[in-house]
């Protein structure tokens, strides 16, 4: 009788059903024995307190930032052999807050002919009848003239938010999905969503004929069959080359997308990172999805972030994680780390002035302990540190202001993560209303991006910043989250002064808690 309600519902609801698999595949098996036993030989102390970073081995994009039977799941790209990037898997966590993660095995490798050169990213979704639906790009390698290239097509993999069996027609998008002269070989990243009235759409980065970005459109009545729909927007040129990693969605009355272009030329203090972020905010017609950009900007001013993706929480609360490392910077780490890779806070964000604002998830108010505040501090020629104020796992909160608004002082500076040796440094030079970043001091032996200047709104010498540290970075919140800058550090853990200097006078105000999981 089971079977025959099984038979009935296959061909009359025209339900997907997945391959039956007594087992997971070798390569998943072999993946997962290893990452358990090399994670035990990683001490807590040796990772982030509070960012989620590589289970073992290596990480980069995250994956499938969903909500999905009462936990928030991410998954993330992932090479569990080694600390450098390798063929593609999805590790996995769960956390019921974005804070505290519980690593969990991972989830998909790369075992099938249509992904045997790696699982690459893409996002997650809950099905009507429960199931969590995984849709990444697979890539395998194929001779071409003039050498080998990589295909790269959708494909899906359906589970219980633990274990998830690959879809047997995979690949659901290919060659023929992609519209008239564009690339197979960079058609990748699918963020998918479900609409109100059912339906899904999934948007996925590719390259047209004029070798720059844009993104495509698809649609789906039961998200296994997919038809393609539009190409929602083009680059031509403006924003860099190949457009990765989008995230398309509504927030505050506008909708927006973030992505994040390869091969960036900087347009004054915005796109400096080369392989970068952006956001475009504007409206859209959803009946017809005719989105039309109305502002442009970077999602992060500092070092590294990229990648981001974005989760709705249950209380209407959208939620970005990117992954907190550059590109180009990735020979910026201890030899011997067992691991590389985390991720960013979690940024609650809102539109606001037609911008893109980030606030750090408001649940890390919960981790505050050992409050330090001192008002009207001046501030000198003479570095001055405060009692209380210092620390590696930080989240301080910074008002500076002029003495004299006729006699501006030139810069104001704030060092952390600093001892004899090493430190890393803000610097704020209120003529020209730029912050800068800066850690060539930070303990990196490679010549390597150090420095990044933004461009902030201050009046009169004044600014309100927000520094998260943890073990291994800081997070600069400007101006209560209009732009955000970010940059990882792996400076030794007992560099955990803190001290403020100016050329010329300034008055701060300085709350700062010690963050304690």
């Amino acid at each position: 009788m089971l079977l025959l309600l099984l038979v009935y519902m296959t061909e009359v609801f025209m339900i997907p059903v997945m391959k039956e698999k007594s087992m997971t595949s070798q390569t998943l098996r072999e993946a997962r024995t290893y990452e358990e036993a090399a994670a035990k030989m990683i001490r807590n102390e040796e990772r982030p307190a509070f960012h989620l970073s590589a289970f073992t081995g290596w990480m980069n994009d995250p994956n499938g930032f969903s909500y999905y039977n009462g936990m928030y799941h991410m998954f993330y790209q992932y090479h569990p052999y080694d600390a450098i990037w390798g063929p593609m898997h999805w590790g996995h966590a769960v956390s019921r807050d974005m804070l505290h993660w519980e690593f969990l095995p991972a989830a998909i490798a790369p075992d099938e002919f249509y992904d045997m050169n790696g699982c690459f990213s893409g996002s997650a979704v809950t099905l009507p009848d429960g199931r969590q639906l995984l849709m990444y790009t697979g890539v395998q390698k194929q001779r071409m003239p003039g050498g080998a290239a990589d295909i790269q097509t959708q494909c899906l993999a359906v589970g219980d938010g633990l274990n998830y069996e690959k879809y047997e027609q995979n690949p659901v998008l290919d060659a023929k999905d992609i519209p008239e002269g564009c690339s197979i070989n960079d058609f990748r990243d699918p963020k998918i969503w479900q609409e109100k009235d059912g339906t899904f759409r999934c948007v996925v980065g590719n390259r047209p004929a004029d070798g720059s970005g844009q993104i495509l459109l698809y649609r789906s009545e039961d998200a296994f069959n997919w038809k393609f729909e539009k190409v929602l927007i083009a680059n031509h040129n403006r924003f860099g080359k190949m457009w990765e990693c989008p995230d398309f969605f509504e927030l505050d009355g506008k909708y927006v997308l973030l992505t994040s272009p390869q091969d960036m030329l900087p347009e004054g203090f915005e796109y400096h990172n080369g392989n970068g972020t952006l956001c475009l905010i504007g409206d859209c017609d959803t009946q017809n999805y005719d989105f039309k950009p109305e502002h442009d900007q970077a999602i992060d001013y500092g070092i590294d972030f990229y990648a981001p993706q974005t989760v709705l929480m249950p209380d209407g609360r959208r939620v970005m994680i990117g992954w907190m490392q550059n590109w180009d910077t990735c020979s910026m780490r201890m030899p011997s780390q067992p691991w590389f890779g985390q991720m960013s806070l979690p940024r609650e964000i809102s539109i606001e002035n037609g911008r893109l604002y980030q606030r750090p998830l408001r649940e890390m108010e919960e981790l505050r302990t050992e409050r330090a505040a001192f008002s009207g501090v001046r501030v000198g020629e003479n570095a001055i540190e405060l009692e209380g104020v210092h620390g590696r796992c930080v989240d301080l909160e910074l008002k500076i202001r002029a003495v004299n608004a006729e006699d501006l002082y030139h810069k104001f500076i704030m060092r952390f993560a600093q001892d004899e040796r090493f430190h890393t440094q803000l610097s704020f030079r209120p003529h020209e209303s730029v912050l800068k970043i800066d850690r060539k001091f930070s303990g990196s032996r490679r010549a390597i991006i150090h420095q990044r200047r933004c461009k902030v709104n201050s009046s009169s010498g004044e600014l309100n910043l927000r520094i998260i540290l943890d073990r291994f970075s800081a997070e600069i919140f400007i101006n209560d989250g209009e732009q955000v800058m970010t940059a990882t550090l792996y400076t030794p853990q007992n560099a955990d002064r803190i001290s403020f200097v100016c050329d010329g006078e300034a008055e701060i105000d300085v709350v700062k808690y010690s963050l304690q999981m």
